[in-house]
């Protein structure tokens, strides 16, 4: 396997704001990478299924994917494929919120911490750790999502059986993470070999 360079990371904590436990994800994610590497990233740590449109933003300023008509007189949308999370890093915690599906508004609070050399030989982003299971897309958001929590413990509720019948059993404690592991993992893989390329004589 070839060395990984060390480079530089920060620690990421993902949060699903108004979640009550705290649906979370801890990963390590590399500086250099573009805040639509960071989207995906999330999305693997999550579990998310990458489905709907999305939005990050610092201040008044916005990254995403732009439409145009769609900045209502507000600064532009900037492409986050073009800004690289680096560039916006402030020296102890900077704070992103992260909106993902604009019609469930999936809002999450994104925080960097401790940017730091990253592990020789060692590929980034590297799942962390993290807690409970991420609600199933589509279900009216956060209010919809708890709403259906209730509904699924009570089996009186009229809506019960439609409600079980379409979580399938879903269970917010039953949180397995390594396939989020290994999606975040595969990210890894693509830039390493992506790295790889770069480095062979005679490539661009």
């Amino acid at each position: 396997m070839t060395p990984v360079s060390t480079e530089q990371i920060a620690t990421l904590r993902i949060e699903l704001v108004d979640t009550d436990p705290a649906i979370w994800r801890q990963v390590e994610v590399p500086t250099a990478i573009t805040l639509k590497t960071l989207h995906d990233v999330v999305q693997a740590a999550v579990g998310w299924f990458d489905q709907h449109l999305w939005e990050m933003r610092l201040g008044g300023q916005r990254y995403g994917q732009p439409i145009p008509g769609d900045d209502w007189g507000g600064p532009p949308t900037l492409r986050a494929d073009k800004v690289r999370l680096s560039e916006i890093l402030g020296p102890r915690k900077t704070v992103l919120d992260y909106t993902y599906d604009f019609g469930d508004s999936w809002e999450h609070r994104l925080t960097f911490t401790d940017v730091r050399p990253g592990e020789p030989d060692t590929a980034y982003p590297r799942y962390v750790a993290g807690e409970r299971a991420a609600p199933p897309e589509d279900c009216g958001g956060v209010p919809g999502f708890y709403y259906a929590l209730e509904v699924l413990a009570d089996p009186n509720h009229p809506e019960h059986e439609d409600l079980a019948e379409w979580y399938e059993g879903y269970d917010p404690d039953d949180f397995d993470d390594l396939p989020l592991k290994i999606a975040v993992d595969r990210i890894a893989s693509r830039r390493r070999a992506g790295k790889g390329r770069k480095a062979r004589p005679g490539m661009a």
